[in-house]
Formats: structure tokens, C-alpha cells, sequence
């Protein structure tokens, strides 16, 4: 008899382990030949050598699973299980239309015309301009297509930039750092992103700098590189803020700019 851990890093451990560890149960009823102990992220199994390695082997498709769908259930398990020699791809073979699977297994695509466009045109061009009125979904589709290339691995980090109109983008005289003065105005970003990504993970990218706030004014200097980068409400820039913007693109980088041109907030001189 052997031993091993697994450690469950970057998942989500309680949509893993379900509610009241209703998955953990079913995994446990699935492999009798193996003692199964979960403490927090760290699971530790004894059994035999064969029985350990084939355990491994179908634990990590469950793993597989929930990082991308962001939802696993005991059906789910036990189809996996059942299903196992079927080398499963986890591809969205059903509807190729779907970006992404966002909290408990939401289905997130282009629900209209210009939406598809908006993903079409994204997979061929490393910059867009998504130009819209209110509630045509322009930057809840650019939160996901950065969300999804993140997942994908396309990108190493998205940017998030939005001008602070309001206060002229003099954010030193309000309290809190970066973040914080940014947060009033990045919101819409922020629920869009909440809805994607679990909270756990989503707190994980904000730590490690994966997901980072960049306030337009401050941008100057940078070179954007290995990046999805989405300037949201890009009608209130200035004229010398979108050039200094736009230059920003560095290698391997795609900027998605969202506005519209109805909803002006910039003072007149």
C-alpha cells in the first residue's frame, strides 16, 4: 500500500468538493479501494500502486472539468468516470458558438448579430473598436474574449483602462490605493469579470498582477506586450490620450476599445 498528495491548486475547493462535499462522497463511492482524505487543498489517498495511478489519472479529468466549465456535479463525475476509456477532449463540440463557461457552468457566447462580428472580427485583427450604444453588450463580449484567451493561455495577463472623467483623473485626492480610487469607475468591468472567473481565482489574478488596473493617464511609458488590453468608455479620452494609448501595443497583444459616442462626459472648453 502507497500514499500520495494532491495538491489542488488554483481550484475552486468548494465547487469542487460540492455542497455538503456531495462530490467528494461520490468520488469516494466510485473508488472503494482507496481512502480518500480531504483537508482544505490538500487530499490524501492510500491503496495499492494501480489502484493510486488510475485514481490520478481520472481525479485530474474531474480537475479538467471544473476549470472549464467552472461547475462540476455528481452526474458529471460519474459520467466521467463511466466514460473514461472515451479519451473525453472537453472540446464545446456542441455549440461552437460558445466563448466560455463562467460561474456554475453559465454558457457565455454572441447572443446577437453585431456580438458575432465582435468575435469574428477579434479572432483576425489584433485591435478593434467595439462602438455601441448602452446595453449592446460591447464590453461584457470584451471581458469575455480576454477572459477566454486568458484561459487559453493565448496571454499571460489582461489590462483594464478606463478614463476617470469625473474627477478629471485626479485620483490622488481619493482614499485607497490604485485599485481602490479605480474601482467606482471600472465596475461594470468588475461584474462582467465576476461572472466569468470564481471569486477565489479571480482574487488570485488580482494578487499575482494576471488581471491589472491601468488608469489611462497613467499609462505613458508602457509597452504592453503578451497581453489582452480593453480601454472601456473610450468616448470620454481625450484626443492625445487615445494616440498615446494606442501605441502602447506591444508583442503578442490584443486591445479591444469600447465607447459610445452618445454618452460624451468630457468637459467643453
Amino acid at each position: 500500500m502507497i500514499e500520495k498528495i494532491i495538491f489542488l491548486k488554483n481550484v475552486e475547493i468548494i465547487s469542487f468538493y460540492g455542497v455538503k462535499d456531495v462530490n467528494l462522497k461520490t468520488i469516494r463511492n466510485l473508488f472503494p479501494r482507496v481512502k480518500i482524505i480531504a483537508k482544505g487543498e490538500e487530499i490524501k489517498i492510500k491503496g495499492e500502486k494501480n489502484e493510486i495511478e488510475n485514481f490520478k489519472k481520472i481525479f485530474f479529468l474531474f480537475i479538467k472539468h471544473l476549470n472549464l466549465y467552472n461547475s462540476i456535479k455528481p452526474s458529471d463525475i460519474e459520467s466521467i468516470f463511466f466514460n473514461k476509456e472515451k479519451n473525453i477532449d472537453f472540446e464545446y463540440s456542441d455549440n461552437k458558438n460558445i466563448l466560455l463557461f463562467g460561474k456554475n457552468g453559465k454558457t457565455i457566447k454572441a447572443r446577437t448579430l453585431n456580438q458575432n462580428l465582435m468575435v469574428k472580427n477579434s479572432s483576425k485583427n489584433d485591435m478593434l473598436f467595439a462602438v455601441g450604444v448602452a446595453g449592446t453588450g460591447k464590453t461584457y463580449m470584451a471581458i469575455a474574449l480576454a477572459v477566454k484567451a486568458l484561459k487559453n493561455k493565448e496571454i499571460k495577463k489582461i489590462v483594464l483602462s478606463r478614463p476617470a472623467v469625473e474627477t478629471g483623473e485626479q485620483l490622488g485626492f481619493l482614499p485607497g490605493d490604485l485599485k481602490e480610487k479605480l474601482d467606482p469607475y471600472l465596475q461594470p468591468l468588475y461584474d462582467a469579470l465576476r461572472e466569468m472567473i470564481p471569486a477565489k481565482k479571480l482574487n488570485e489574478y488580482f494578487n499575482d498582477g494576471i488581471i491589472q488596473i491601468a488608469p489611462l493617464a497613467f499609462m505613458r511609458g508602457r509597452t504592453l506586450s503578451n497581453s489582452f488590453v480593453i480601454l472601456d468608455e473610450a468616448q470620454n479620452s481625450t484626443l492625445n490620450q487615445m494616440k498615446m494609448f494606442l501605441t502602447r501595443m506591444g508583442e503578442n497583444s490584443k486591445f479591444i476599445i469600447t465607447g459610445d459616442i452618445t454618452q460624451i462626459d468630457l468637459r467643453k472648453k
